[in-house]
């Protein structure tokens, strides 16, 4: 298992107008770094995810820092392999480009110490689940309470993990009842007939409770839906979203 930081210089930062580029950008670091193609896009993909901090409103978009993580042993070795200058790419199409090569990558501390069997979150990057219920194609949730979040994050992560977990997930009750609009937009990327493809996301501090084993695997694989495109990646709670 493994987790990283690659942050941009102090007041550096990067725009961007979907999050496919930084998908992309960083497929394009892990190919570099020794990863092959096989293993980090398509179906049969080993688990990794990333989250992009920075600044976001309907008119603009930035990212200062990547987390990025895995809890696959395979990846793990390669990601403190990353060469920051190959975490780039440009996009004819809408005009984008991005490039990390300013930035310092640095190994994330495991936060899961013995004997721990709950942790407090907040979401770096939107938790995606989608509405099985939805009659006409793959709708997301909005709000935390429509939705079994343990049924709905457990199995995925049990999937993953080749064994069944058990946490139980938990929003911020008084959160919730403050902000109980709390989903996000996210534009995902611009389709060659003009249309943009979105994912809902939602933003809330959660509360994990189960085995250190369980929580350690969804601190490192990512919670939810859609995490090797940019969602599900946690941070702790007391230490706030950061700089």
């Amino acid at each position: 298992m493994q987790r990283i930081r690659i942050q941009l210089p102090k007041k550096t930062k990067i725009h961007y107008k979907y999050l496919d580029i930084l998908h992309d950008a960083m497929v394009n670091a892990l190919v570099a770094a020794g990863a092959k193609s096989e293993q980090i896009t398509g179906m049969s993909a080993l688990p990794w995810h990333f989250a992009a901090l920075g600044y976001a409103n309907k008119q603009e978009k930035t990212v200062h820092t990547l987390i990025v993580s895995t809890p696959d042993a395979t990846l793990a070795k390669i990601l403190p392999n990353i060469n920051p200058a190959e975490i780039r790419y440009i996009r004819a199409s809408t005009l984008e480009a991005v490039n990390f090569a300013e930035a310092e990558i640095s190994l994330e501390n495991d936060p899961i110490m013995p004997g721990q069997n709950v942790l407090g979150v907040l979401m770096l990057s939107p938790l995606a689940i989608s509405d099985k219920s939805a009659s006409k194609g793959k709708r997301w949730h909005k709000q935390l309470g429509d939705c079994d979040l343990s049924a709905a994050i457990n199995h995925r992560l049990s999937r993953l993990a080749g064994r069944e977990i058990k946490l139980l997930v938990q929003p911020d009750s008084l959160y919730i009842r403050i902000n109980p609009d709390h989903s996000v937009l996210v534009p995902m990327k611009l389709m060659r007939n003009g249309k943009t493809v979105f994912v809902i996301g939602m933003n809330a501090p959660l509360v994990l409770t189960g085995s250190k084993d369980d929580l350690r695997f969804a601190w490192y694989t990512g919670i939810g839906e859609k995490t090797r495109n940019g969602f599900g990646c946690i941070g702790l709670a007391e230490e706030g979203v950061g700089r």
